[in-house]
């Protein structure tokens, strides 16, 4: 009888050692690293229960915002890398940030694991009706005739619309300004008040404008057309290889176990697969793109290489 707390000693720690193997044994959390409505939060919540469903555990999303998702990005290199924290990078996080803020809080190839790719964001340049300019090319011809009228928009210093509105002079030759603003939203606002003349858009929160005519889309800056709009890209218009959009991807922290990242890229990619998903996504001019973490990973490096060499051109720093 004294035997009998032994045993069951043992049975208790066997099937707690079971337990602990099963990944995932409890809820998710998915790190959204910018407020309810961005479009990054758009993707978590659109993702995160049918990613659930998948792993018989719920994906629960969790806003941590500020510092152009520096600070979101930053809980999860922090956390236990046991597969239980993971966060919705980007273009501005693992892309751009590097090169514009002074300080990071985390290394973007040192302190992650790339999960998968999800989507990128279609970008389109918009002007305010009254700019006399009907394609890239007239607005181009319109800038140089005119140097220093041209001003541009965007929703932060650092920001995608705003390393693509640099790389644009960069690769035309012309001049703008650039006016930050603290959102997509107050520069579309003021875009369509005539405050500023163009802007590099989210198309998610440009098409609605652009539709009523309060705003006049001049090309995509995709290397493809997109279907939700009747306008070429600019890379059709003679400006070569501007493929500029702001994409997303899902991250864990460095040292997660291979097993339980690869149990997570499967459902991402299944999700992301899904016709449901793909449709609701591309309604909001999403592209939805999942592959392996390797993939991933070189094409981080690649962002990393491409915008740092535009930040360094004009000295773009963020605080």
């Amino acid at each position: 009888m004294k035997r009998l707390p032994w045993i069951f000693a043992v049975l208790f720690f066997a099937a707690a050692a079971r337990g602990q193997g099963a990944y995932p044994s409890k809820p998710i959390r998915l790190i959204a690293p910018f407020p309810p409505g961005a479009v990054v939060d758009t993707l978590c919540r659109t993702i995160a229960v049918p990613m659930g469903e998948l792993l018989g555990q719920a994906v629960v999303v969790e806003n941590r915002t500020g510092a152009g998702g520096n600070i979101g990005m930053e809980v999860v290199a922090k956390a236990p890398a046991d597969g239980y924290t993971i966060g919705m990078g980007s273009i501005g996080t693992h892309g751009i940030n590097p090169s514009v803020y002074a300080r990071m809080p985390f290394d973007p190839l040192r302190d992650f694991m790339p999960i998968t790719f999800v989507a990128s964001n279609i970008n389109v340049l918009v002007v305010n009706p009254s700019v006399p300019a009907r394609d890239v090319q007239e607005l181009i011809s319109y800038a140089k005739a005119n140097p220093g009228k041209l001003a541009f928009g965007s929703a932060g210093i650092g920001t995608s619309q705003h390393l693509a509105g640099e790389l644009f002079k960069q690769v035309t030759g012309i001049e703008m300004a650039h006016v930050p603003y603290r959102g997509a939203g107050p520069a579309v606002s003021d875009l369509i008040a005539g405050q500023i003349p163009l802007m590099f858009a989210d198309i998610s929160a440009a098409l609605g404008h652009i539709r009523s005519g309060r705003l006049r889309a001049l090309g995509v800056t995709t290397r493809e057309r997109t279907s939700l709009l009747e306008v070429p890209t600019l890379i059709e218009q003679g400006v070569a290889d501007f493929d500029v959009n702001a994409w997303f991807g899902l991250f864990a922290p460095a040292g997660t176990p291979p097993e339980i990242l690869a149990k997570l890229n499967s459902a991402g990619v299944k999700v992301l697969g899904a016709p449901g998903t793909r449709e609701r996504l591309q309604s909001l001019g999403l592209n939805p793109a999942p592959g392996t973490p390797e993939e991933f990973a070189r094409f981080i490096r690649g962002e990393l290489d491409r915008w740092s060499k535009v930040a360094r051109a004009v000295n773009i720093r963020a605080e």
